[in-house]
C-alpha cells in the first residue's frame, strides 16, 4: 500500500502530508541511540558513503509515497543530505513537505564516541543563527520550522523575543511548531497552546513521542488537534525497543504478546507498533525512523495492519510510567 493512500492537511498549516513521514535522526550522523544503529550503517561513517546511504532510504521512502521529511540542525548533515537528494530528484517544493528544527547544535564532530552529541540552546541568538543555516541549505524547500524539544525549564515558551521572531517567520510563509520530549510532554503542549501574539495562537504544529510504551501525551495531543494544530508523532518504535532487536529479559512478556498478535495479523512488531499510532484520531503524520530501505518498507506495512479496540485493549498494559520510560531512553547507548 502506498503511503499516499491517505493524505490530510497538517492542522492549520495548509500543508498536505502523507500519513507516514521519514525522520533523519538516524541517517544524518553516524551516532544515534536506536538499538543496532551501528549495524544499520555497517561501519560506513565516511560522509559521502553516509550521504549515498541516506539517499537510498529517501528513494525508498519516495517510492513508497512518503512526502513528509523531518530533519534538524542537530542531525549532523541531515539537512544537507535531504537538500542534495531533493536536488538530484528535481523535487519541486510543492511536491513534498520538509520540516526542520532549531534549538540543538550538533557537537559530536562526526564521532560516535563523543562525550556530547548535541547541546541545547533556545535563545533568540540560537534561533537566528540556526534559521540562517537551515535556509542556506534548504532554501525554498523549508515548509515548517520547529523548536527542538521545547521544555518548561528553558523558558522558550515565555520568551517574547523568540515568540515574536517565530511569528515573523510565520508571516513569511513558513509554518512554525515545536517538538516535545520527556515525562512532561503534556505540560509543554498545553503551555504551547496558550502561546499568543496579538491575541492569535502562535503554533501550528506539535511533534511528540507517542508509542505503545509511552502513551501519556494522548489527551494533550487530542486537545492540540482540536485547537487546529497539526500532530506529528516521533519515536513510534521507542528507539528500537518495540522491534525484534529488543532481546532484554525485562521485555520478554511484552515480546510474547506482541509476537502473538503479529503472527495473527501477519505483520512485524514495527508495523504493528506504527499501526497503533496511525489509529489515533488526533494523529496526522507518523515518522518512520528507518535507517535502511528494508526497515522503511517494513514500516510502510503499518498501513495494512487492521486495528481494533480489542487489539488496543490487549496492548494497553505495555505502557510504562513516563518517568520509567524516559529514564530508560536516557540510558540507551549511542550506537
Amino acid at each position: 500500500m502506498s503511503a499516499t493512500a491517505e493524505t490530510r492537511e497538517l492542522g492549520r498549516t495548509g500543508l498536505p502530508v502523507s500519513r507516514l513521514g521519514l525522520g533523519l535522526a538516524a541517517l544524518g550522523r553516524p551516532g544515534y541511540m536506536n538499538l543496532g544503529h551501528a549495524a544499520d550503517l555497517a561501519g560506513g561513517y565516511d560522509v559521502e558513503r553516509m550521504e549515498r546511504h541516506a539517499h537510498a532510504v529517501l528513494d525508498a521512502a519516495w517510492d513508497a509515497g512518503i512526502r513528509y521529511f523531518d530533519v534538524a540542525r542537530s542531525y549532523g548533515r541531515g539537512e544537507e543530505f535531504v537538500a542534495s537528494w531533493l536536488a538530484e530528484r528535481e523535487v519541486h517544493p510543492e511536491d513534498c513537505v520538509v520540516a526542520s528544527k532549531w534549538g540543538y547544535t550538533y557537537t559530536a564532530g562526526w564521532s560516535v564516541t563523543a562525550p556530547a552529541h548535541e547541546v541545547k540552546d533556545h535563545s533568540l541568538a540560537a534561533f537566528e543563527r540556526q534559521l540562517r543555516e537551515t535556509q542556506a541549505i534548504l532554501g525554498p524547500q523549508l515548509d515548517l520550522h520547529q523548536i527542538h524539544s521545547a521544555t518548561l525549564e528553558t523558558g522558550v515558551l515565555e520568551d517574547r523575543a523568540v515568540l515574536s521572531a517565530l511569528a515573523g517567520l510565520r508571516g513569511r510563509g513558513i509554518a512554525v511548531g515545536l517538538s516535545v520530549s520527556g515525562p512532561r510532554q503534556s505540560d509543554v503542549i498545553r503551555r504551547a497552546l496558550d502561546a499568543r501574539l496579538d491575541g492569535e495562537p502562535l503554533f501550528q504544529c506539535v511533534q511528540a513521542t507517542w508509542n505503545l510504551l509511552e502513551p501519556s501525551a494522548a489527551v494533550a495531543l487530542a486537545e492540540a488537534r482540536e485547537q487546529g494544530l497539526g500532530v506529528v508523532v516521533k519515536e513510534g518504535l521507542a528507539n528500537g525497543r518495540l522491534t525484534a532487536r529488543n532481546q532484554t529479559a525485562e521485555f520478554f512478556d511484552a515480546a510474547v504478546v506482541l509476537d502473538r498478535w503479529c503472527a495473527a495479523l501477519g505483520c512485524t512488531r514495527d508495523a504493528l507498533s506504527l499501526a497503533a499510532i496511525l489509529a489515533q484520531p488526533w494523529c496526522d503524520v507518523v515518522l518512520s525512523g528507518a535507517a535502511t530501505p528494508e526497515q522503511l518498507w517494513s514500516n510502510v506495512r503499518a498501513l495494512e495492519v487492521p486495528w481494533s479496540d480489542a487489539l488496543a485493549g490487549e496492548l494497553a498494559w505495555l505502557a510504562e510510567p513516563p518517568d520509567v520510560y524516559w529514564a530508560t531512553r536516557s540510558a540507551l547507548a549511542w550506537n
